[in-house]
């Protein structure tokens, strides 16, 4: 029988240690790794793909959450967190699951169970899996304040960009371009979800393909009847929408 290809991503020794000494127990199990950060499992994951992967949710440099947005192919995930503010009622509604820590060696074969299964079912059930990995996603961001960066990924590289580091960002079907000074960033999300997490006294969302960092408005100009532009420091122009441009009044207040 083919074993289960695992990883462990964890920034607390202890922690990689309670997994790994629980998972020598089960035969069924090959550890191929272990990582103390977001990035090393990033890449990890894209080079061993393992079939399974342990992964906390905080950690520095690179959040489980962040690492996961990164991935264009996700494997099985068994979360570990300390932090229940947000994480149970969001992993209780999708097919993944989760480990409160402190946790007992019961419930980690509990989680290993559910894992296996997923492992084992197929390509339906990757389908499934995808699925309820973004829900997760989703839940998070649902309840996540505002954030102070976002992750992206270039190549096989990862940046994290500082929010106050963002000009302007641009609508692109599924995606969105983040534009700043160092450089410009694609990533899988929504206008949506930035609208309502960046910081709402240093963005706006002057229509539906652009939101602007305020500092970054030099002046609104007329380019028709009802219709007007922003014009940036650089010379940047970005059509406004009515809506738009009733924001800009009232946040400008002109």
């Amino acid at each position: 029988m083919k074993k289960i290809r695992t990883l462990i991503i964890d920034d607390e020794h202890l922690a990689r240690e309670i997994i790994r000494t629980y998972l020598s127990e089960d035969d069924s199990i090959e550890l191929i790794g272990e990582c103390s950060d977001g990035f090393e499992g990033f890449k990890q994951i894209n080079e061993l793909k393992p079939d399974l992967v342990f992964l906390d949710v905080m950690m520095p440099k690179l959040t489980g959450f962040e690492m996961l947005e990164l991935l264009e192919d996700a494997p099985v995930i068994v979360f570990s967190t300390a932090h229940d503010e947000f994480a149970i009622k969001a992993f209780e509604k999708n097919a993944v699951d989760y480990l409160l820590k402190p946790y007992s060696q019961e419930r980690f074969s509990e989680a290993i169970s559910k894992a296996k299964e997923k492992v084992t079912s197929g390509l339906d059930e990757a389908v499934s899996r995808t699925t309820g990995l973004a829900s997760v996603l989703e839940e998070h961001y649902e309840k996540a304040e505002l954030i102070s960066r976002v992750a992206v990924k270039t190549g096989t590289k990862i940046h994290i960009v500082s929010v106050d580091k963002i000009r302007y960002l641009e609508a692109m079907d599924d995606y969105v371009k983040i534009f700043t000074d160092s450089g410009n960033f694609i990533k899988q999300n929504t206008m949506k979800y930035y609208e309502s997490h960046l910081p709402p006294d240093d963005f706006v969302r002057i229509h539906r393909s652009h939101i602007v960092r305020l500092k970054e408005i030099d002046k609104v100009e007329m380019m028709g009847k009802d219709s007007h532009v922003v014009i940036l420091g650089d010379g940047t122009q970005l059509n406004v929408s009515r809506s738009g441009y009733s924001r800009l009044k009232e946040v400008l207040d002109f």
